[in-house]
Formats: C-alpha cells, structure tokens, sequence
C-alpha cells in the first residue's frame, strides 16, 4: 500500500506573515517611485514646463525685459556636496545699496522667474537668481524642497554683499518651493544686511506638501501616506541627506526675527491656501500677510500685477532705504 502524503498544515500566522512581507513590499516599491518623482530632477507630468511667452500674457513686456537684458553669469560651490552652482547678475540702473536674491520654485530655473526679475529691477535694485541645486543650470543629484538650499542661499548672499559692499541692504524673495526656501532661510544665522523677507505660496514643510500631494495627485488615503511617506523619508536620508519631517518651514520660522511679507492665492490647489495662515503665525518678526484674490498657484502677480507691486514697495520701504 501507498504510504498516505501528509499535507503540512498551513497556520494562520504564516498567512499573516506572507501577507505583511506582501504589504512591505509594494510599499517599499511606492516609495522608491514616488521618492523619484518628487526628488529626482527630470520631467514632471503636472509641472507646466512651458517656455513660451505669450503676447496675452498679463506680464509679457517684463518676461520679454529679462530675456533680452544683459546678465552676468556667476558661480560657486554649493555648501555641501561639492556642487557647482551657478546664477544670473543683473546690476540696477545706477549704484544702489539695495539687493535682492530670488529663489525659484520646484523644477523652475532662473529664466522661469524673469518676470520677479524685472519687477525688482524696477525698484532699484541688484537683482541676483540662482539655480537651485539640481536645476537649470546648477550641479546636483536630488531636489531639497530648501532645506539643504537654505544654505546655499546664504552663501550667495555672503557673496553678494562682497562684490557690492558692506553697506548692501538684501531682500530675499521666493516663489512656491522658493518661498519656503526663503521661509527656512530665515531660520539660520545670516548676515546683519539681511533686511527683510518676502516668500509668495511656500508650503509649511515638505511633510504635509507631500502629504497633501498624495491625495491630491494620486488619490491615495491617508491610512497609506504615513508608512509610504515614512518609508520614503529614509530613502529621502540615505540619498539626499535629511528626513523628509526635518524640512519644515513652520520650524525655522519660529527662529526668524526679521520682517517678512506672506503672500498666497486665495485658490491655490497646489499648496493649499491654508498653510499660510501657520505659516504667517509661526513667525517671530514684524509680518504681513495678502491673500491674493481669485489667484491660482504661482499666480498672484500675474492676476494683480499693480497690486503686487505696490504690496510690495509698501513693505520693503519700511525696510529698506
């Protein structure tokens, strides 16, 4: 007779096992995908990438200034990861004292921000735009959201006041993933010229953008963010530095002292209108805040031009002289 096969008996806590290791997996997979969406530099389907300038739009004479005015090419090295980055000079009119540095948003360059450009060398001031670190020009391998950046832009500033003197006076502006780099800046030891902020739709930190760009984008629940987005944050820290809960704008703004100008559409949908309100509040400095009506993300100056200028040579002259 045949000897009977024994089938081995399958317990529950195998199944509970198979189906974790199943779980872990398929996480681990999302976050490696989604932590190259959001940190690798390259083409990303819901940034608008255009180059064009369009004679309808609302700021075509000063997009059209910046392209075809004279600008001087300067150059360092990061402050940390031994990148080369590079930015534009533009000097104003005549000799001034007052500067400015503006820091672009996420996958933009300086030639996305020619109209700011124009804007502030208007006023009479230095305008300085840099690459961010794995943008436009400038070296680097992944995307900080501004917090390794925030380093970088105090060293452009320090290089700023040595090529144009002691007595300069700097205004650090930014747009979107610029304003929050202008957020964080504000939290580090910077210069006494370092006169006054103005950051234009800057999420809180990159935790609840990602957060908030999970559900948006790609519908997922918030059960799911916590361990993608954790999972995430330590590949965030082996390949690019730092965790993902460390870049926080709410954070460094607790430590800033100095004056600073908020500024978000009031229908934004890409950094949700309500952070500025934290954001505004976390502050330590004399603050501002325009909610900019019927303005989408980035948007604000394109949709109230006059009114964005004139918000903004009413704060800055209370710092700036």
């Amino acid at each position: 007779m045949k000897k009977e096969i024994k089938k081995k008996k399958w317990h529950p806590w195998r199944w509970v096992i198979s189906i974790v290791a199943v779980i872990t997996v398929i996480i681990f997979a999302a976050s490696c995908y989604f932590f190259s969406v959001a940190m690798v530099p390259g083409h990303k389907d819901f940034i608008n990438n255009s180059t064009k300038i369009s004679r309808n739009d609302p700021l075509y004479e000063q997009k059209m200034w910046f392209k075809h005015t004279d600008k001087q090419k300067w150059t360092m090295k990061s402050a940390s990861g031994n990148y080369k980055l590079v930015a534009d000079y533009i000097p104003a009119s005549k000799p001034t004292t007052k500067n400015v540095v503006i820091a672009h948003g996420f996958m933009g360059d300086k030639e996305k921000m020619g109209e700011y450009a124009a804007l502030f060398h208007q006023m009479g001031y230095n305008v300085l735009m840099p690459d961010a670190r794995a943008h436009g020009q400038s070296q680097g391998k992944y995307i900080g959201y501004g917090w390794p950046e925030r380093y970088d832009i105090r060293k452009w500033i320090n290089k700023l006041i040595r090529h144009n003197g002691d007595d300069s006076q700097v205004v650090l502006f930014g747009v979107s993933m610029g304003g929050a780099t202008t957020m964080m800046t504000s939290g580090i030891n910077l210069p006494p010229q370092v006169k006054a902020f103005v950051e234009d739709c800057g999420y809180t930190s990159l935790n609840d953008e990602l957060n908030y760009e999970a559900g948006n984008l790609y519908g997922i629940p918030k059960f799911l963010r916590v361990p993608l987005i954790g999972t995430m944050s330590l590949i965030n820290r082996i390949k690019n530095g730092f965790l993902i809960r460390d870049a926080s704008s709410l954070n460094m703004l607790h430590n800033n002292h100095r004056p600073m100008l908020f500024i978000h559409g009031a229908k934004d949908n890409f950094v949700p209108t309500e952070m500025v309100y934290r954001n505004y509040q976390a502050t330590r400095g004399s603050k501002e805040l325009w909610v900019v009506p019927g303005a989408g993300h980035a948007k604000s100056y394109a949709t109230h031009p006059s009114e964005y200028r004139r918000h903004l040579i009413k704060f800055l002259n209370q710092y700036i002289k």
